[in-house]
């Protein structure tokens, strides 16, 4: 018999956003109704952040194997055991995953249905034999690899950030397509840990970063033995000969060339999940890019709210949570709280790591008439230096009077160090703020306020300040 439900609230997707939205509702004294067809815990901790985070450090170790010879210790080429690599990734999952689970939110006193959820209407979504009529709904369903129109691309098996961390054997020769964050993490991952490794990138790679640091990101990923090959046209996919399983035909520079591999990675970005909901019967609007939202996060049906990755723009986990709590104010307590990615920052994983909040250079530059760009070298650090960890920048640009607009930092621990620089961002700071901190010593984070600092270098050290001090030298 059916079963009709009559909650304050409904999330549809248990991923980052859609768990947050659900726990912070209940515990507010909502009656919260979560449902989700597949995983709990979503994309971030089955296929997404989780996997690539764990299979990057054990790129890491495996790494520092071979770079032990500079510290004076053996460096030896380690052998790598792929299933116990395997293991390890699903491991760190599977210790995760009672965070997420249907225990942990029916505990909370969340009810969670384990069904397809589909529109019936404006106001009602049909879950398995339940009907779910709540005061407000909310669409969570995140994002699934985007698989681009390659003629042949069918024909072949190819593998996408949902079934990549499945292997248990090492690839031969991974063929990467798409040289955006993820395609590079995991390119260089499996470079380290002994597969040949080629990417290959319709523009450039790590197009969305500033060139000036993704330059040193490139850099060391083909010191490593990656192949990147920017700029091509993909012609067209076939089975490869011999023990090669793919075979991908490229052009560039007016040249064909075809480049065989044994397995196939596509990571050519991520295509939100608003199909088989029925958007249509309960009147929301929606395109091939995402739900259509506002700054409150409201569909075009204002009682139907939609945050992550389903909405297209940023794609990450950290900004889904950021959601659930615009959404929270403006469903349970009915405040007009909007999105403000002012301070929005983002990480990219290689080593070494990307990390940005803000504007960058070039957008500064078109939103303000005079800028300041400051920068500081790793290899200035005495920390880095005792580590080698030398290959690093910071570089951040302000407005004339030394407001922060943006931040940008290349090098061990980047997305560590990125923290104060969101916090000064969100709060309006200027760099005065920064120099004026005592930074602990021998820390990567002193490069922080060593630039800070570099702001006022030219009027410390100027001749006015020099004839002041001769000055006030007369009166003793």
């Amino acid at each position: 018999m059916t079963e009709i439900i009559t909650p304050d609230i409904c999330v549809i997707g248990a991923g980052s956003g859609g768990l947050s939205t659900a726990a912070g509702a209940s515990q507010m004294g909502a009656e919260t109704v979560l449902v989700e067809k597949g995983e709990m815990g979503g994309d971030c901790l089955n296929t997404g952040c989780v996997p690539s985070k764990s299979i990057i450090a054990a790129a890491h170790y495996a790494k520092a194997h071979e770079d032990g010879k500079s510290f004076g210790v053996n460096g030896v080429q380690p052998t790598i055991d792929f299933q116990a690599v395997h293991d390890h990734v699903h491991g760190v999952i599977a210790s995760i995953a009672p965070h997420d689970s249907v225990e942990r939110f029916e505990g909370m006193g969340v009810r969670v249905i384990q069904e397809k959820a589909v529109f019936a209407g404006p106001r009602e979504v049909h879950a398995g034999d339940k009907v779910i009529r709540a005061r407000r709904f909310v669409i969570a369903t995140g994002s699934s690899a985007m698989v681009p129109p390659i003629p042949g691309l069918n024909e072949v098996p190819f593998l996408t950030n949902e079934t990549v961390f499945d292997l248990n054997q090492r690839p031969d020769h991974l063929i990467v397509i798409g040289g955006g964050p993820i395609g590079m993490e995991l390119a260089q991952a499996h470079r380290r840990l002994g597969a040949r490794v080629t990417v290959l990138e319709i523009f450039r790679a790590l197009s969305k970063d500033d060139p000036e640091l993704t330059s040193v990101v490139l850099d060391q990923v083909r010191r490593d033995g990656v192949e990147i090959l920017d700029g091509v046209k993909i012609n067209g996919i076939a089975p490869g000969g011999g023990q090669q399983a793919i075979a991908v035909t490229i052009e560039t520079q007016g040249a064909e060339r075809v480049i065989e591999g044994s397995h196939l990675l596509i990571a050519a970005g991520r295509a939100p999940n608003v199909m088989g909901l029925d958007l249509e019967s309960a009147g929301i609007e929606y395109s091939k890019k995402g739900i259509t939202v506002d700054a409150r996060l409201r569909t075009s049906n204002k009682r139907v709210f939609a945050m992550g990755d389903v909405i297209g723009g940023y794609q990450f986990t950290h900004v889904a949570g950021y959601h659930a709590g615009i959404v929270i104010r403006n469903a349970l307590f009915r405040l007009p709280a909007k999105v403000d990615y002012r301070a929005l920052p983002w990480v990219t994983f290689t080593d070494p790591e990307l990390a940005h909040v803000g504007l960058t250079e070039e957008q500064a530059r078109e939103a303000h008439n005079e800028i300041r760009v400051l920068r500081w070298p790793f290899g200035e650090n005495d920390r880095a230096q005792a580590e080698r960890t030398t290959d690093g920048l910071i570089k951040v640009v302000t407005d004339k009077k030394g407001r922060i607009l943006g931040a940008s930092i290349v090098g061990a621990h980047a997305g560590e160090l990125l923290l104060p620089w969101i916090l000064a961002i969100q709060q309006k700071h200027k760099i005065g703020t920064m120099a004026s901190i005592i930074a602990p010593y021998p820390t990567l984070s002193e490069v922080s306020k060593r630039l800070a600092g570099s702001f006022f270098t030219g009027t410390l050290f100027s001749d006015r300040t020099r004839r002041i001090v001769r000055f006030l030298s007369k009166f003793g």
